[in-house]
């Protein structure tokens, strides 16, 4: 076992990379600056409840401000910003709106 309860993948195919897995989720400060480096692994690049936090921080707000603008309790915003989060579309668009920010899908071929 590795450092903060993580276990490395011994076992290597060619058809499948080495791959660290996780058994806790990263904090939010560890998240945001290896998301800033673009050395987050692909599976952790969009994790919702870290990306609505994120906005919130970049515009100012505290979680008590964000909650009273969209009707909500600051519990409920603390909720949503966790790791295993998972907030609606309709949330996320009213976040991000309040927080000067637009959510934008997209669907296409892999």
């Amino acid at each position: 076992m590795g450092e903060r309860g993580t276990v490395i993948n011994t076992s290597f195919s060619p058809d499948r990379p080495m791959r660290l897995n996780r058994r806790r989720p990263r904090a939010f400060a560890e998240w945001r600056v290896l998301r800033r480096w673009g050395k987050l692994p692909i599976w952790e690049r969009d994790v919702p409840g870290f990306l609505l936090r994120e906005a919130r921080e970049s515009a100012g707000l505290t979680q008590k401000m964000l909650a009273r603008h969209l009707g909500v309790t600051q519990q409920a915003i603390s909720r949503a910003e966790k790791w295993n989060s998972n907030p609606t579309i309709g949330l996320m668009r009213r976040w991000l709106a309040a927080s000067g920010q637009t959510l934008e899908l997209a669907l296409g071929p892999q």
